[in-house]
């Protein structure tokens, strides 16, 4: 058994999940619907259900002891947060292209181990995903992304319109880009990394000031919404949108904690500049991924959901398996290299500069 400084007893293990979902000072009297995951009756209880953020009870693979810390192998430490300022470049990313592969109600990052538990996810990426996922088992398998490479498991609450399941069509922008004005200090992430971005149980408010925020549900020229539309234009061309972007400094001493959040954490101000560094007890500089997802449904939108909940419970989790040497030629070459790459790794704009990958989407 691992040790771990900051380990909950199995009793205080047990009533922090059960005081998680009931919460505390309060009755959990409602039912639920099965198809949203919202109270069916007016609950006394804000917590949706079919998810919460409590720390899991069951071990996996990935953690046998089940405690919730899984250590990163080796650590990265003596690392200090960069107040450098590089030459400026308006951009320092690449995309990952991923498509849906499937739909279920599991979540190997929060309910490891536990086919079922979860509210309704809609994944991409990785086609093998499901709640009895480790690193060990996602590693090399088959990828819906266009690069063969990125085996990671990138999932969201599925969408609803009515009874009917709202699955994006093609491939989903991911980008992964620099959260730091250092951008060549941004490094990899290490294999195995795994946390979860924004909360299903938040208020409106909330996710309108989350630190992903970025322009809330958009369809046509309606932006900044933290619910879905009342309406949006009925044409071909005109798809509910959501962008919404993780936190990018690493601790560097866990691939996932208890709240599956701590480990991470977003970017501060340095002191008397506009410039923006991993404060210093996460100072591991990493690619900051920006979910940019399309939704194939417009006109009436007053039946549309999702799993968990209003549009502002929108939350998406990410689990890294990508093919290590691909991953930093593509954060070197992109992102340090300060480049607006595709999936490639080319940047049209700079076709001097050439492709991390070649016509496959493989390394050379």
């Amino acid at each position: 058994m691992r040790s771990s400084p900051r380990r909950l007893p199995a009793l205080l293990l047990g009533t922090a999940l059960v005081a998680t979902v009931l919460g505390v000072g309060t009755i959990a009297s409602a039912t639920t619907d099965t198809h949203t995951g919202r109270d069916a009756t007016t609950a006394t209880s804000a917590a949706h259900l079919g998810h919460t953020m409590a720390v899991s009870t069951q071990a996996s693979g990935d953690d046998p002891d089940g405690d919730g810390y899984i250590p990163a192998v080796p650590q990265v430490t003596g690392v200090t947060p960069s107040t450098a300022t590089p030459p400026t470049r308006y951009f320092h990313e690449f995309q990952a292209n991923c498509s849906v592969t499937h739909t279920a109600p599991d979540d190997p990052i929060v309910y490891p181990g536990q086919p079922g538990k979860s509210h309704d996810h809609t994944f991409m990426g990785n086609t093998s995903t499901d709640a009895n996922s480790t690193t060990a088992s996602l590693t090399g398998g088959a990828t819906t992304c266009k690069a063969p490479a990125d085996a990671s498991g990138y999932w969201m609450p599925s969408l609803y319109n009515g009874d009917r399941k709202i699955l994006p069509v093609g491939p989903q922008t991911i980008y992964y880009k620099a959260g730091v004005t250092d951008y060549t200090s941004v490094r990899p992430f290490p294999k195995g990394l795994r946390f979860v971005v924004g909360n299903p149980m938040q208020t409106a408010d909330e996710f309108r000031h989350h630190r992903g925020f970025v322009e809330g549900w958009e369809c046509g020229d309606s932006y900044f919404n933290t619910d879905f539309p009342a309406s949006c234009p009925n044409r071909a061309d005109v798809q509910l949108n959501i962008r919404f972007q993780a936190p990018s400094c690493w601790d560097g001493k866990y691939l996932d904690t208890p709240d599956h959040k701590s480990h991470m954490a977003y970017p501060v101000v340095k002191p008397g500049t506009n410039d923006n560094m991993c404060p210093a007890d996460h100072p591991v500089a990493l690619p900051m991924i920006e979910f940019k997802m399309a939704f194939p449904v417009n006109g009436d939108m007053s039946q549309v959901r999702l799993a968990s909940g209003r549009g502002y419970s929108f939350h998406y989790d990410f689990f890294n398996a990508w093919e290590d040497r691909t991953l930093k030629a593509l954060v070197d070459h992109c992102i340090v290299g300060g480049l607006q790459c595709d999936a490639r790794g080319y940047d049209q704009t700079h076709p001097e500069a050439g492709a991390t990958l070649n016509s496959d989407y493989r390394l050379p």
